[in-house]
């Protein structure tokens, strides 16, 4: 179902991250992990703006994502931490049951932390990374593209200066719409100006742009006096840290967060399987994509017991490790003890940050997460597939943003059914001079024999396609009557019970009318299972399975 760990795995049931480790790697290591508090640091204060958290609670998450991730997790580079991604999902569905900010919110997001990562562990140890798999490309570029929307429409009341309106989203977007001519135009320049600057980190991962630009901003605030002026700042920060404890709340609403929970882990599990495999420590072994599930629902795990949310793996970050030289987990260690040592003795710096520049810099992150050039791409590839993303983050910007993802999954799913159910059976023709049999095709030449039909069916065999397998061969032999009918079964990669049988309806009928049937290159460990479990051999000897067609027809024919 998922890629297989490769040897010696087994001994390493904590700090797999860290196998092979030397200490020659430390200041590689030490410089991707600056790099990357640079990048983490204004980061995870604006994403826990997002979520509608105080900025420290996004360093706990980075804390907690990072540790757990080290500990448990098995790719070098991944950076584990709050994520722009799933926040406005699950903030969405927290204000449905308390209000933004309150101790209540605080718990809820809390206990959702500590059954995400329930789930991504028990996928994980369950070997579940299939689960990663629900959200088709189309999907997931249009669940991005809707996530994107929500963050900006979020954020634009704190750049233009404007009181942030409630409601759907549409709502909300003329409300503010209504509203532009009260723009205070300090907050528009912080805001803006942090976002251009912020465009530096496309240049380099080298550029910490938020940073410089947060600190510029902030600078800016000081000297002007501008809190004088209508700029709101985040205000005095808590340097205590959280004590590990249980969130109090009632199992009735523990029961409420279940389906969120689950939405919140498929996401995350995506992400991750995609981060792991897009960065992967050893390029030449399969990603362990169960193992990174462990460390990322350790992560939400650590992040519920401190009072934090659930954590996300971070392509953008992750890809930061890898562009600064950074060879192991000790980097995302690295970055979590500077982010430590800001939280403990430097929260009184971060007073004077205006919430412009924190909107500025989820501006950024929302451009950034959305996929123009394979919304480009697949526009020109698949037009059907392209009205699927279109659909995706219509139903997301539309919808509440929790039953837009649950619709963008449910969409992904009747994706992949309606593209088996459009399978059919073909026609092979022999390629002349040759063995070989080929899908019968325009523009290469072919040859049929007499009385003899070659068919395949290029789909795994299912409820969904057996109706449409038996009525296409039942035309078939209406139509050419053969005297022998080879199946050529080598895509036929799963028989289920429905499908077997309608396969036994049709052999039946070819031994009724006198019809030889015979099936070739039945390749599939599975379809193989199949044949044996659901009795097919009873009407179909086994003496007509071969390993060819050609053999078949040498078997069945003589030379030909």
């Amino acid at each position: 179902m998922t890629e297989q760990t490769h040897d010696g795995n087994h001994h390493w049931p904590m700090l797999r991250s860290l196998r092979g480790w030397r200490l020659s790697a430390l200041p590689a290591d030490l410089t991707a992990g600056l790099t990357l508090a640079a990048i983490a640091i204004p980061e995870q204060m604006a994403t826990a703006k997002l979520g509608g958290f105080t900025p420290e609670t996004g360093f706990f998450a980075f804390l907690a994502g990072s540790l757990g991730f080290a500990l448990f997790g098995a790719n070098r580079f991944l950076s584990c931490g709050a994520d722009s991604t799933i926040t406005p999902i699950f903030a969405g569905g927290l204000a449905l049951l308390a209000a933004s900010g309150t101790p209540e919110y605080g718990s809820l997001a809390a206990a959702l932390a500590l059954l995400v990562g329930v789930m991504l562990v028990l996928a994980g140890g369950f070997r579940l990374g299939g689960i990663a798999n629900l959200l088709s490309v189309p999907v997931t570029v249009g669940f991005l593209a809707g996530i994107s929307v929500h963050i900006i429409v979020s954020q634009l009341p704190s750049v233009l200066g404007l009181p942030s309106p409630s409601g759907p989203t549409l709502a909300r977007i003329a409300a503010l719409a209504g509203e532009l001519g009260k723009t205070n135009i300090y907050t528009l320049i912080i805001g803006f100006g942090v976002l251009t600057v912020t465009v530096c980190e496309r240049i380099s991962a080298r550029i910490p742009g938020a940073l410089i630009a947060l600190v510029a901003a902030t600078l800016f605030v000081m000297a002007a006096h501008l809190e004088a002026r209508g700029v709101p700042v985040i205000g005095a920060i808590s340097g205590d840290l959280p004590m590990p404890s249980m969130p109090l709340i009632g199992p009735e609403q523990w029961v409420k967060l279940v389906p969120l929970a689950f939405l919140i882990a498929v996401v995350v599990m995506m992400q991750t399987a995609a981060t792991t495999r897009s960065f992967p420590s050893e390029p030449d072994r399969p990603a362990d994509v169960d193992r990174d599930f462990l460390g990322a629902g350790a992560g939400s795990l650590l992040a519920g017991l401190f009072a934090t949310f659930p954590v996300n793996a971070s392509p953008p970050r992750t890809g930061i490790v890898v562009e600064t030289g950074g060879r192991s987990q000790v980097a995302g260690l690295s970055a979590a003890v500077v982010v430590l040592l800001l939280v403990l003795f430097g929260a009184r710096l971060l007073a004077h940050v205006p919430d412009a520049a924190l909107g500025g810099v989820l501006l950024f992150v929302a451009l950034r997460i959305i996929r123009v050039t394979q919304i480009v791409q697949v526009y020109h590839a698949s037009k059907g597939e392209f009205l699927l993303i279109v659909a995706t983050a219509a139903a997301i910007v539309v919808l509440p943003i929790e039953q837009g993802v649950a619709l963008g999954i449910a969409l992904s799913l009747l994706h992949g059914i309606w593209s088996t159910t459009r399978a059919h059976l073909i026609t092979f023709e022999r390629v002349p001079d040759t063995t070989i049999w080929w899908p019968a095709h325009p523009h290469i030449r072919g040859e049929e024999l007499s009385e003899i039909a070659v068919v395949g069916f290029q789909a795994p065999l299912s409820f969904l396609n057996a109706a449409t397998f038996r009525a296409d061969l039942q035309h078939l032999l209406q139509r050419r009557q053969p005297r022998l009918l080879v199946l050529e079964a080598s895509a036929m990669v799963e028989i289920d019970f429905t499908a077997a049988q309608a396969l036994r309806e049709v052999i039946r009928q070819c031994n009724a009318d006198g019809i030889v049937f015979a099936v070739a290159r039945l390749e599939s460990l599975r379809a193989q299972a199949a044949f044996e479990r659901f009795g097919l051999y009873d009407v179909l000897p086994r003496d007509r399975v071969f390993h060819s067609v050609d053999r078949a027809l040498q078997k069945l024919t003589g030379p030909s």
